[in-house]
């Protein structure tokens, strides 16, 4: 692969000038720049664009940081992060995992978006001291450099409770997800909050978020089961998943298992009965992340921002 040496050779010119030439310098005339870019053509030169970056100081690229990939949740999400980005003349990189947090000190990105529990605290804290900037979609973390945009969960869960309570109940069972995810704590704790407050039974199983986990706390269910129940699945892939187990017994959802799930992902809707859940716009949610962070890069004033929800009502209760 050719480098600038290689041109500057070719081109019996210094390096200095065709690094002029090549990022658009004045110092360089209009025929030695146009030589220079013809024989870079020539020779099939790819500009190291790391290198180009820590001199300019920014990439116009925003990295969003998930713990994974799977399920259907994060489409319309990063969805929303791209158009906002684009309409900002910002392109998006997906990242996960330990290596990409590098990302961010090697300045690769100007920014990120962080929707990963495995994401400790103390690095965003530490990258943020050094001026990185960053929109956290999943924790409660405060610092000039940093902006939430939270999903309200409290809120969420509670209309899903209460929901539940509007019917005479035996046993409310909670579906949690795994418990280092920051929208499964909260949840979790205004369901209780609410549950206990009403002096209402309940029980918890723990999932992990997937469809897998749902199937398995069905057969739970359905083990236990001797009168008709409620349940609040923390989010739809799990209640799918509980969908999927019953479906081969003798236990109606809606009539004997009645269920509310959380997130209004699309496929919800075409379950028979359809899923009663707690809805907001990921969509939504995507586009005010990545409008606030670029905000951030650019040293404009932004807030943090909570997203609403709402209980879509169905037949599963």
């Amino acid at each position: 692969m050719a480098g600038i040496k290689d041109i500057a050779k070719a081109a019996n010119v210094s390096i200095s000038t065709v690094s002029y030439a090549l990022n658009g310098s004045s110092k360089v005339t209009e025929k030695t720049r146009a030589k220079i870019i013809k024989i870079a053509n020539e020779m099939n030169y790819i500009p190291n664009r790391a290198g180009r970056n820590l001199r300019k100081k920014e990439t116009q690229i925003i990295g969003v940081y998930l713990a994974t990939y799977g399920g259907t949740f994060y489409g319309d999400l990063l969805e929303g992060i791209m158009g906002t980005a684009k309409e900002n003349n910002y392109d998006m990189i997906v990242c996960s995992g330990d290596r990409s947090r590098l990302f961010l000190p090697e300045r690769m990105i100007d920014g990120a978006i962080i929707l990963d529990a495995g994401f400790p605290d103390n690095e965003l804290i530490e990258y943020a001291n050094r001026g990185h900037k960053m929109v956290v979609l999943d924790r409660k973390i405060k610092h000039e450099n940093i902006r939430r945009v939270l999903v309200d969960n409290r809120i969420g869960a509670k209309q899903a409770i209460e929901a539940l309570l509007e019917k005479n109940n035996t046993l409310v069972y909670l579906i949690t997800g795994p418990s280092d995810s920051f929208d499964n704590h909260e949840r979790l704790e205004a369901s209780i909050e609410i549950l206990t407050k009403n002096k209402q039974g309940y029980e918890i199983i723990e999932g992990d978020f997937s469809e897998v986990s749902g199937r398995r706390i069905g057969k739970i269910i359905h083990e236990k089961w001797t009168e008709t129940v409620s349940v609040f699945s923390f989010n739809d892939e799990m209640a799918i998943g509980m969908y999927n187990y019953f479906k081969d017994t003798n236990l109606e959802i809606g009539k004997d298992i009645r269920l509310i799930g959380f997130d209004n992902i699309l496929v919800s809707r075409y379950m028979t009965p359809k899923l009663a859940t707690i809805a907001y716009s990921k969509h939504k949610w995507g586009s005010i992340a990545a409008q606030s962070l670029i905000n951030l890069i650019k040293n404009k004033p932004v807030n943090d921002q909570i997203l609403k929800t709402t209980l879509v009502k169905n037949h599963s209760y």
